[in-house]
């Protein structure tokens, strides 16, 4: 699967959680908290959706470690690459 791929389906699965989100309006710069007001449930419903969708078990660890949009869609990038 391509970077982009998964980097597209990332954003997808975020601009799902917040509902009123259009795809084009998620910017890898995003901070999940700050920008797009994410609280702790929906950081597990993104992890979630997130581990569902590519197969791949996400460490809480790697994903506090991960506060913008950006950061979560390479960490994806890195899980999809570990498992290839």
């Amino acid at each position: 699967m391509s970077q982009d791929t998964i980097e597209s389906r990332v954003a997808r699965i975020i601009a799902d959680q917040f509902g009123g989100l259009k795809l084009a309006d998620i910017d890898p710069d995003m901070k999940l908290r700050d920008d797009l007001g994410a609280d702790s449930l929906d950081s597990i419903e993104i992890v979630l959706a997130l581990e569902e969708e590519f197969g791949v078990p996400i460490a809480d660890d790697d994903c506090a470690a991960c506060p913008t949009v950006g950061e979560l869609q390479q960490l994806l990038v890195k899980l999809q690459e570990a498992v290839a």
